[in-house]
Order: structure tokens, then sequence, then C-alpha cells
């Protein structure tokens, strides 16, 4: 299935807040007053992103002191799915981050 392309004139002007949500989602939720639906899908994307990188962190801190190893592999899994949200802000797509994407809908 091809990526949805965002054909919203507005979605120029929201790139940037929509790649500083994936790195610190709550910023472009409290600047951006009249937010776009480009806009709102990827603050809804990093902020699950933000929610199951705390979770399993938290689970995982459990395991760090007998499988350290399962704690890097979860933290370089965390930064590839940032970067890949970054691209799909840059690019103008509403592509949700694979596995984890369609699991909370927060922001409407």
């Amino acid at each position: 299935m091809p990526p949805e392309q965002n054909t919203q004139g507005s979605a120029n002007n929201d790139k940037g807040m929509a790649i500083v949500a994936y790195i610190i989602f709550f910023i472009p939720l409290l600047i951006s007053k009249n937010r776009s639906a480009f806009l709102n899908f990827h603050i809804n994307q990093g902020l699950t992103l933000f929610i199951v990188a705390v979770v399993g962190n938290i689970a995982l801190s459990f395991l760090s002191y007998r499988f350290y190893m399962v704690n890097n592999i979860w933290g370089l899994l965390m930064l590839v799915l940032v970067i890949m949200g970054i691209m799909n802000a840059s690019k103008n797509e509403m592509k949700e981050l694979p596995v984890i994407g369609g699991w909370f809908k927060i922001i409407k």
C-alpha cells in the first residue's frame, strides 16, 4: 500500500513542528494553536513512540542488570523509529511507524 501523501498547503509550515514532535512531542502541542491534520498525526506518532519507549525502558530496567544487551537493542530500535518518523515528516507523508504506529490516537 503506498504511503499517504499530505496535500494540504499548511504542511510546509507544519513540517518543522512535525519533525520536532518526534524529539519532544509536547513542544508542537503547546506552541501550535491551529494544528493541521498533518501536524496532529505526527504529534500522535511522537507521543505513541514516547509512551512505548518509557514503558519499555521501565520494563527492561529490571532485566538490564543481567541482560544489558537487550536494553541496548531496545534503545537502538527506538532511535530507528525516531529517524523513520522524522523522515516521514520531512517528506510530508502521513505514514504510521511500523508496529507501534496504530496503537494510540490521543490527539484528534
